[in-house]
């Protein structure tokens, strides 16, 4: 019998080849004299420890080793681990079956593929990454005596520490790229090394990794592409008005108070997911808040000023467009937090032009801040204030990257895994185009943010802030209200977003839907996606809301209109075109404001 030969991998065209190694030289040649400089500017600096990590694990390192019995205990449970996983792997070696030691979560997408699970080696390497890690976590978790924020830092750095580690992360032991490796004779490295250095070169020498296309996306072409007008602008922001598709709409206009930490357009991605052209579809006549892309001259705009020349100014166009004394107001995050504070102002000077509220994984109550709470005490708010002084702003590119950390496996390493790793170019994603359009904040805004709503959480408290020389108490916002909040919300806790419900003294409607900050608001009906939980009375305990609520299929979109609609009643209006009313049209959506990238 002849004997099978195996077929080399293939050559990559030369020429090809040899564009990216030009294009590699000559990117590597900036970066080191770009590199050199950089240190050239920063010779004679001490290194910092601007988050007190190394404080923190410092402290760590003593509580483990004031216990030696613990730290005994928990060594002998890994290598319990190890030991069993050894006699498994030899078990299923000769042709026997063995269950798993260890096994990743359900969202844990790193160990998907038929190579993990039915390769023997692979198998292995697998469950003994997990065993390090998830004992590692474990015992971590187990310290005790460390301060609640010390506490914080050590578990999410060490997981940060361990993520890194995986590996999926590295050539060698992930079979996926093995196999790209061996197919395309190693072009898929190249490839890779020729990313890296571009996103490098892109970041003016600090990594800025590619998440997506951004050449396949376009403002106002396809996405934030609803049609309207820009009606009224000012320093702080331009106040877009749709273009009506039914005959007739309610009578009541709606507001949108989107964040100004990223731009409006979250909810006016493409036309499948568009939270806009959706409720324009609904009969809503709907405006939209485009905040400013601030810079230096943007130093000194106060909380206070985005609330007059942002919610309440936008109150008053709308006003003047639609002839209307009312108008239903919706808050995403930190718009939600503007529009609480902007609601109490309202209510203590006797405004009663908002008919109702809608708060979108929106915090209140900051007593339970999530792993952001990881990136905010006295002494980090005081280095980021050092910064935003020296610039006037806080980069936008910053606090990008605080909120990837937060779930580093799927917004760092998969794409260190498929960019450099793979070689491929990024997926062309709307969500992720967005999610790296960032925005800067005002130094002293933000400094008001961090002081009096995380670390001090005064807006909780009755008169806590003042705001143009109104105490604000939210206790005195009467009218309905609708908060909507995400099981698996990092940035915005349900838990604490529920805290936050509980203090409005109105007709107040919770609902829990599924997924994270992002995909659980973004979640269009046709999508028939993660479902949310409803229910009549807000128990004092978000446990026993949760144990007590009535699950529900679907997006809860649907809930929202069934709700709106039964404060809204049946009046009314012929539809309202942009630009036809009091106010003319400055511009087309999705305006200039939008388009000021970093």
């Amino acid at each position: 019998m002849a004997e099978e030969k195996t077929t080399p991998p293939a050559p990559g065209d030369p020429t090809d080849v040899a564009r990216v190694f030009a294009e590699i030289a000559l990117r590597s040649k900036h970066l080191v004299e770009t590199h050199l400089a950089e240190q050239a500017r920063h010779t004679g600096e001490e290194p910092t420890d601007e988050l007190g990590v190394g404080k923190a694990f410092s402290e760590l390192a003593g509580k483990l080793m004031s216990d030696p019995f613990k730290l005994a205990q928990m060594s002998l449970r890994m290598w319990q681990d190890y030991f069993t996983l050894w006699q498994n792997t030899m078990l299923k070696a000769s042709g026997g079956e063995a269950p798993a030691v260890a096994e990743s979560g359900m969202s844990d997408s790193r160990f998907k593929g038929e190579l993990w699970e039915n390769n023997l080696v692979f198998d292995y390497i697998r469950q003994s990454y997990l065993i390090a890690a998830q004992n590692i976590q474990k015992s971590v978790s187990e310290v005790e005596g460390l301060d609640p924020q010390t506490a914080r830092k050590v578990k999410f750095f060490t997981r940060q520490y361990i993520d890194a580690l995986a590996p999926t992360n590295f050539v060698l032991t992930n079979p996926e790229v093995l196999k790209a490796t061996i197919e395309t004779g190693g072009k898929n490295l190249l490839d890779g090394l020729n990313h890296l250095l571009q996103d490098i070169d892109r970041g003016d020498g600090k990594l800025a990794i590619s998440m997506t296309d951004p050449k396949a996306f376009k403002m106002g072409e396809n996405v934030a592409s609803t049609p309207g007008k820009v009606i009224f602008q000012n320093d702080l922001m331009q106040l877009i008005q749709y273009q009506p598709t039914t005959s007739e709409v309610c009578k009541i206009p709606l507001l949108i108070v989107p964040p100004w930490i990223n731009k409006y357009y979250i909810l006016d991605l493409r036309e499948k997911n568009s939270f806009v052209r959706w409720a324009v579809g609904e009969g809503h006549t709907v405006f939209v808040i485009s905040w400013v892309n601030p810079d230096e001259r943007y130093a000194g705009k106060t909380f206070e000023n985005y609330m007059f020349e942002g919610p309440l100014a936008a109150i008053d166009a709308i006003g003047k467009v639609t002839g209307e004394n009312r108008v239903n107001v919706i808050g995403y995050c930190l718009g939600g937090t503007l529009l609480g504070a902007t609601l109490a102002w309202m209510a203590e000077k006797g405004d009663p032009r908002v008919a109702s509220a809608t708060f979108l994984a929106s915090l209140l109550d900051f007593s339970i801040p999530g792993e952001l709470g990881v990136f905010i005490d006295e002494a980090q708010v005081e280095n980021l204030e050092r910064r935003m002084n020296e610039r006037g702003y806080l980069e936008g590119s910053e606090m990008a990257a605080t909120f990837n950390m937060l779930r580093a496996n799927d917004l760092v390493w998969s794409f260190v895994v498929n960019n450099y790793l793979l070689g491929k170019d990024p997926f062309p994603f709307d969500l992720l185009y967005w999610n790296s359009d960032s925005t800067r904040m005002p130094a002293k805004m933000h400094s008001f943010y961090l002081r009096e709503m995380y670390l001090a959480n005064r807006l909780r408290v009755p008169g806590g802030i003042t705001l143009g020389g109104v105490p604000i108490d939210l206790g005195k916002i009467a009218i309905p209200a609708y908060f909507v909040s995400a099981l698996e919300d990092h940035i915005a806790p349900w838990k604490s977003t529920y805290k936050g419900a509980r203090l409005l003294s109105g007709p107040t409607r919770f609902v829990l839907g599924g997924s994270g900050h992002i995909a659980g608001i973004v979640n269009p009906p046709s999508a028939k996606k993660y479902g949310y939980c409803t229910g009549s009375e807000l128990s004092e305990s978000a446990d026993e809301w949760q144990a007590g609520a009535t699950r529900s299929e679907g997006s809860w979109w649907i809930d929202w209109q069934a709700w709106i609609a039964g404060l809204n009643g049946p009046a009314r209006a012929p539809a309202r075109v942009p630009g036809m009313g009091a106010l003319r049209a400055l511009e087309d959506a999705p305006g200039s404001y939008v388009s000021v990238r970093p």
